[in-house]
């Protein structure tokens, strides 16, 4: 065969195989409002950089029933391509080949290309689009997860590992974004179920629809699976690329490194009301912080009474956790813990500065907290700061009471630097609360207990409700305004290095589940 036939053959069979299952079957997903599979490798990375890799590989059905039709690529594209200029792996299952089934060569190409994320320190990033394991192949299928799960854990912690569920994701599939750092999803696309509805309603008589069982809305603000929502997978896309840019392609990298720009809004001293039961959004305070007041916030939708998220000092990356007022009045609860120790602990992996600004009157109080186990996932705060290595910054703004003081990234925690605002009140609880223990005699046995009260309560504001007590003893470094604080902040971390833990040496620790 002369040289030019070969390269026509290759030709015509590469054309044949990034059709994947063929023009129709691409059509039927662009119907459902959805992009094709390498529509989606085209939006996602820089124009002309995708390498593929495997696309030859293909796996006759005809073994399992499926009328001798090859599976081209066996339903999954992948290969390395680049996001702002730089390199990232990637995997995309394609829904018009077996509806993107996993077999045994669909996983180990996804292995393959995670090896190569590890081998070569980039993050890695799955596009899920899939009815899950190609039952006919057995126990492969699972043999196949069960390697992809493997991989996901020994990258935790080495790679920036990114999830986006574009389609069906169920059964054993749903454990690998699970398992990932950061999961994007799309309104009316994106479904995530362990058991779908068919089954729910086969085995407990209950009906519901995929939407309300695991769609985009269900897992962005009920379950918190989800960190990323979009109304549609351009959006999701664009955010994927915004939240890399922030972030380190390997646990051995600084973060990149910007220009730095000042915030477009002011941080002033009238951010914090005069009455203090007043709330207001924590967000306008993170606007006075940061570059450019741009703040990539994580978990949006989720345990809304406490920020996570990304922004940038002086061009450096750092990690936010914030109690909101707005929401319960920025207390700590089961899901609130949960989402700021997830967070906290990426920020320590990836070599990330935390920045925690604090109002709290405390932990939620009441028996279906209790009973949610709110003692076992509120310690997962502490641990995950406790442990944590990277330089921590903590500015007290108004309320820091009783455990949530110390959980909320205190000085008694390892943080290297605290700020305390004039307004700040550090104590065991809240005045009216403590005076009416304090002095309950006292106020029950006055002429006029009411009056009594009111003076008890204004004498324990006094001695202290404020931050000059925890400042004489050293757990607040320093006393600022809030126009104050950036530079403080700026003028810190300008210094601050990720240090060697200098810890005893152990296996790992075991954070309370």
């Amino acid at each position: 065969m002369s040289i030019m036939s070969r390269i026509n053959e290759f030709l015509a069979k590469a054309s044949r195989l990034i059709l994947g299952g063929g023009r129709e079957a691409l059509e039927s997903q662009r119907r459902k409002g959805k992009l094709t599979v390498r529509e989606r490798l085209d939006v996602l990375l820089d124009p002309g950089t995708f390498l593929e890799t495997d696309l030859f590989v293909e796996h006759s059905a005809s073994d399992f029933g499926m009328h001798s039709k090859m599976l081209a690529g066996d339903g999954v594209v992948t290969g390395i391509g680049r996001v702002d200029h730089r390199p990232v792996a990637v995997f995309a299952q394609d829904f018009s080949v077996a509806g993107g089934s996993l077999g045994r060569a669909h996983a180990s190409k996804i292995t393959k290309v995670m090896d190569a994320s590890r081998d070569m320190l980039i993050p890695l990033i799955g596009i899920n689009d899939s009815g899950g394991a190609r039952i006919q192949e057995g126990v492969d299928s699972l043999c196949g997860y069960g390697e992809i799960f493997y991989r996901n854990t020994l990258l935790s912690g080495v790679v920036p590992q990114i999830s986006v569920i574009l389609g069906p994701c169920a059964g054993g599939a749903v454990y690998s974004p699970a398992l990932t750092d950061f999961v994007f999803v799309v309104d009316r696309i994106s479904n995530m179920f362990i058991t779908g509805p068919q089954v729910i309603k086969t085995v407990l008589g209950e009906e519901i629809s995929p939407e309300e069982l695991g769609g985009a809305r269900t897992h962005s603000a009920i379950t918190g699976n989800a960190h990323f929502f979009a109304d549609n997978e351009e959006d999701s896309f664009e955010q994927v690329r915004n939240l890399l840019s922030y972030l380190p392609s390997s646990s051995r990298e600084d973060p990149p490194v910007t220009a730095p720009k000042p915030p477009k809004a002011a941080l002033t001293r009238d951010v914090i009301p005069e009455d203090r039961r007043r709330a207001y959004c924590v967000r306008d305070v993170i606007r006075g912080i940061v570059d450019s007041s741009e703040f990539l916030e994580v978990h949006e939708h989720f345990a809304r009474n406490i920020f996570t998220g990304f922004a940038r000092l002086e061009g450096r990356t750092v990690g936010i956790v914030a109690n909101q007022p707005r929401v319960l009045a920025g207390v700590l609860d089961v899901d609130a813990s949960d989402k700021a120790a997830r967070f906290i602990r990426f920020c320590d992996a990836f070599r990330i500065p935390l920045i925690t600004l604090v109002d709290t009157p405390g932990y939620l109080p009441g028996v279906n907290q209790e009973h949610m186990g709110v003692i076992r996932h509120g310690a997962k705060i502490l641990y995950a700061y406790s442990e944590a290595t990277v330089p921590k910054l903590t500015v007290i703004m108004r309320k820091a009471y009783g455990g949530a003081y110390i959980a909320m990234c205190s000085r008694h925690l390892g943080a290297n630097f605290v700020v305390a605002w004039p307004t700040a009140e550090i104590a065991v609880m809240g005045p009216e609360g403590a005076a009416n223990i304090i002095f309950r005699r006292e106020i029950e046995e006055s002429s006029d207990p009411e009056a009594t009260r009111r003076e008890k309560v204004a004498e324990y504001e006094e001695k202290f409700a404020n931050p000059y007590v925890a400042a004489s003893k050293g757990y607040v470094d320093t006393i600022l305004i809030p126009e104050q604080t950036r530079e403080a902040l700026v003028r810190i971390l300008e210094t601050a290095r990720v240090p060697d833990s200098g810890r005893m040496p152990r296996r790992h620790g075991n954070i309370p589940l």
